[in-house]
């Protein structure tokens, strides 16, 4: 069985692009979370734990740039910034910050997708499983694209949390990891997103 499909924080102002985007990647076995101002999307990010975020700059509580700068203050989720903003210094700003990629409106689903993807496979592997997408090592094989988890050639159901451990614990391969780096990696600090959040008020 594969595991529970991958979840998108949307955080988007205009409603007609939340619908778009929850029916186009919900066709495509996303599980879609919306927010509409930039403290709920912090909100639905900490809470969700979501395998990526998509981005508005333009949102009407506060700047996206801001909303990156905050994720990145306790999570290297992927941030890919979906705008009307084209400037070369927009981009720049938002690239600097912390996002991952940019893509203006307007867009196509199937580039945003590509995207989407590329993201997550980098956020997951290491630059030698970027190409292929495949992490092997013994009886363990994970396909991170498509994740699914093998174990001597027969797939293994694993939760998203528990899917999320073995995610950082591959991106990491050869390194020892301490009990504080897995709980803000898998579960994130929430106390800290509503400290984040406050000091916007």
């Amino acid at each position: 069985m594969t595991i529970a499909s991958p979840v998108i924080v949307v955080i988007e102002d205009d409603p007609a692009i939340r619908l778009f985007l929850r029916t186009g990647l919900g066709a495509h076995g996303f599980k879609v979370f919306e927010a509409d101002q930039g403290r709920q999307g912090l909100v639905e990010a900490g809470v969700r734990k979501p395998d990526l975020i998509i981005l508005d700059l333009g949102l009407p509580d506060m700047e996206g740039v801001d909303v990156i700068k905050a994720i990145r203050e306790w999570s290297a989720m992927p941030i890919i910034i979906l705008s009307a903003r084209s400037t070369e210094q927009h981009k720049i700003d938002a690239l600097d910050a912390g996002a991952d990629d940019y893509l203006t409106k307007p867009f196509g689903l199937g580039e945003l997708l590509a995207r989407i993807r590329v993201a997550m496979r980098h956020s997951v592997s290491s630059p030698a499983q970027e190409q292929s997408g495949i992490f092997n090592t013994g009886a363990l094989k994970v396909d991170l694209l498509k994740r699914q988890v093998f174990v001597d050639d027969g797939e293994v159901h694993l939760t998203p949390i528990q899917y999320r451990l073995l995610s950082v614990l591959i991106k990491n391969a050869g390194k020892v990891l301490t009990h504080q780096y897995l709980l803000k990696e898998v579960w994130g600090r929430l106390i800290g997103i509503i400290r984040i959040i406050c000091g916007f008020t």
